[in-house]
């Protein structure tokens, strides 16, 4: 019993000594050490920074969808790839004014949709005009949906739509364009042939390169039904909020469901429409992003097997030049457990103040490569997982690379170890 709860302390000591003899062989090598470990540096060196950067890569991405809005849903007429359905003719594919009039009540994982559509016409306010600007008819519910207040004046109402009313809503980049005053509700621009009062500004929409924020530049917006009586035979398309993203997949199958049995398709036959859910491109990425990481880690990491390969080599010459060492100590009674731990500690030692470096030097990589411009890198960081990738691999580099050379010195026969010259 006394010798069972001596152990632990006995195995902590041994390892302990083991550690200080590993340090002190270091030490009195250190340009063979450093030397042995330049593949281990690189190596760890290599892989933090390629993390990092796919790190802060992905990051950035993802920030960009949750600014687009990751419970989005988009509803559009789409021609079938196969089937009698592919030759339907546009005023068949298109959606109808009221199709989505119960859209609602039959898809309650969807929260809140506008039907939009789009015109070009020439806007103008006194001298100054633009020439095909791009107009776009929305329902009341299109703010909520797109996180895109009224920053002055007010939101298009039921009546607005219902009614038709010839109002607007701009922008700021509008706003300058046409030379329109600060507080410009309740002034009127010429759409076409046709005087529309501004009754609100619209915040401007969020900077994304990603989905063109860059080239956002003078937005009007009307009333659905003042678009569509400008342009009857337009069509339009729809975009719809679920409760969150998790309930993506449910609302575009309920989105399916209605839409499907609103224009009587038979089960037979294919799509007339398309719904497609962000949240489902965000996975994707995250996917695609995650086998990248992976992948560009495996083929950095063969830098470390290089690596491996020579702490395996330098402690094969150890074990050589202390033959007659460890002869010596095992003439005095150590164990061959001892000399074994002795330098597999050694090789693990080597391998982890490699590991430490190489993390140091990744670091060093990480603030170079989020300080590059237009790389859009600027989010890139080395997370706590890959620092203890970092050190757990080099601990097994060590330990299995340094085994055989760690045996070897373990086997040795005390007597030939003491004649070794």
């Amino acid at each position: 019993m006394f010798r069972l709860l001596r152990l632990p302390f006995t195995l902590a000591t041994l390892l302990y000594q083991s550690i200080l003899l590993a340090l002190a062989q270091i030490w009195a090598n250190k340009v063979r050490s450093i030397l042995t470990t330049i593949g281990i540096v690189i190596g760890i060196a290599s892989v933090t920074a390629v993390i990092a950067a796919l790190t802060g890569l992905k990051a950035n991405i993802l920030s960009e969808f949750e600014t687009f809005g990751t419970n989005k849903i988009f509803i559009f007429p789409r021609r079938p790839e196969k089937g009698p359905e592919r030759a339907m003719g546009w005023e068949r594919l298109r959606f109808r004014p009221d199709e989505f009039d119960q859209f609602l009540t039959y898809c309650p994982s969807i929260v809140k949709f506008t039907r939009i559509t789009q015109l070009a016409r020439t806007v103008s306010y006194g001298t100054k005009s633009d020439e095909t600007v791009e107009l776009t008819g929305i329902d009341p519910d299109w703010h909520k949906v797109e996180n895109r207040s009224v920053t002055m004046g007010r939101p298009f109402s039921l009546v607005d739509n219902t009614q038709a009313r010839p109002v607007c809503l701009v922008n700021p980049k509008a706003q300058d364009k046409l030379g329109l005053d600060r507080d410009c509700v309740g002034q009127s621009i010429m759409i076409g042939q046709r005087r529309f009062k501004i009754i609100g500004v619209v915040e401007p929409r969020a900077e994304s390169a990603m989905f063109g924020g860059e080239r956002a530049g003078l937005e009007v917006f009307i009333p659905f039904s003042t678009a569509r009586q400008m342009q009857p035979r337009g069509g339009y398309f729809v975009v719809a909020a679920s409760r969150s993203p998790e309930y993506s997949d449910e609302a575009r199958a309920e989105a399916l469901f209605y839409l499907r049995r609103k224009r009587r398709i038979q089960p037979t036959r294919q799509d007339t429409f398309g719904v497609e859910a962000v949240e489902k491109f965000v996975q994707q990425f995250k996917k695609i992003a995650t086998g990248i990481t992976m992948a560009a880690t495996g083929v950095v990491g063969i830098s470390l097997l290089v690596g491996g390969v020579g702490i395996m080599n330098i402690m094969l010459v150890s074990v050589s030049e202390r033959t007659r060492e460890i002869g010596l100590r095992k003439a005095v009674g150590a164990r061959p457990s001892a000399i074994l731990l002795q330098f597999l500690v050694e090789a693990v030692m080597l391998c982890c103040l490699g590991g430490l470096i190489g993390l140091a030097a990744g670091q060093g990589l990480t603030s170079v490569i989020a300080r590059i411009p237009d790389a859009k890198l600027e989010k890139a960081y080395i997370p706590a997982w890959a620092v203890i990738l970092s050190f757990g691999f080099s601990a097994s580099v060590g330990l299995i690379f340094g085994m055989f050379p760690a045996v070897k010195a373990a086997r040795l026969d005390p007597i030939e170890a003491l004649r070794h010259e």
